[in-house]
């Protein structure tokens, strides 16, 4: 199976490594200078779970001359345009995408460019980064990628591609109901974001807060609340899961919005907090807690958009 990496950062380079530490047929899609960086020095990965570093295949967007069986779609939800353009010609008649963005908008965006049939729904955990070296830094022992066929079924293909990724040193879960796991997803990244973007804080830091722990379900009730109007009521298990993660006494766990907007940089905000607010207006669901910590992205947007 021929399998593109859009991309060699924190997400795909993370997966994109293991898979080719496991000799499967992997290439990574990448910019010039990228590519550069990586023949000099190769792929280099820290992990809990064991260092590594793999010369990768990489290949510019110019350069793709025929379609692969697997595109591995790892960008940000804001360069999702520029991605689409980037792996178009890699994406033949039988070609598959599996996407690993956070959100949900971006499902119809690639359904409208490459067509239902070639389009997997996919969320991936792990926590990761690129370091200003260029390194990929996995922070902790999780890694999975979850991913299945939009309408359940179980198919051929996911099963072939279940099998290969089961080949790289990451946990791998191939769903049934991929569509309501990336609700669930969708769920907690708004609940957490926005909550972390607004105090600037771990989940430790605000649970030792007065209202922390109190803001915070409420902040959950209104994610829960646009889910159950949108016909994705998240199930009695996964709410559980999600209210024993966030109020967690002593985390040290954070959205990775929140270091995007530390550092100056540009945030999936809109994609995430301003989708579920939108979604909440469709519905009639009020969500002030979301609607503030979307309005306090925006402005932290506009302070940068001025430097």
């Amino acid at each position: 199976m021929r399998i593109l990496v859009l991309g060699a950062g924190a997400i795909g380079g993370y997966f994109g490594a293991r898979l080719v530490e496991a000799r499967a047929d992997v290439t990574f899609l990448v910019r010039p200078q990228r590519r550069k960086l990586l023949a000099e020095r190769g792929l280099v990965l820290r992990s809990p779970v064991g260092d590594a570093t793999v010369k990768p295949t990489t290949v510019l967007a110019e350069e793709i001359r025929s379609p692969y069986d697997l595109v591995l779609l790892t960008c940000k939800a804001y360069d999702l345009d520029a991605a689409m353009a980037s792996i178009a010609p890699a994406m033949g008649p039988k070609s598959a995408v599996l996407p690993l963005l956070n959100g949900l908008g971006h499902i119809e965006t690639l359904i409208g460019r490459f067509g239902r049939e070639r389009v997997l729904g996919g969320s991936c955990q792990i926590g990761a980064t690129l370091t200003p070296e260029g390194e990929v830094r996995h922070v902790s022992p999780l890694a999975t990628v979850v991913f299945g066929e939009l309408d359940g079924t179980r198919s051929a293909r996911v099963e072939a591609i279940a099998a290969e990724l089961q080949k790289g040193k990451f946990k791998t879960v191939l769903s049934t109901r991929i569509v309501e796991d990336m609700w669930e997803k969708f769920v907690l990244l708004a609940t957490l974001a926005a909550m972390s973007t607004l105090t600037r804080a771990t989940i430790g830091e605000m649970m030792a807060a007065g209202e922390g722990e109190r803001t915070m379900l409420a902040m959950l009730g209104e994610t829960e609340a646009v889910a159950a109007a949108e016909g994705r009521a998240i199930s009695a298990e996964a709410a559980q899961r999600m209210r024993k993660m966030l109020t967690e006494r002593g985390s040290n766990f954070t959205a990775s919005m929140r270091r995007d907007m530390d550092q100056g940089g540009p945030t999936e905000g809109d994609h995430v907090i301003g989708d579920m607010v939108r979604r909440g207006d469709a519905r009639g669901v009020a969500t002030p807690l979301l609607r503030l910590a979307l309005c306090n992205l925006q402005v932290q947007d506009a302070k940068r958009l001025k430097k």
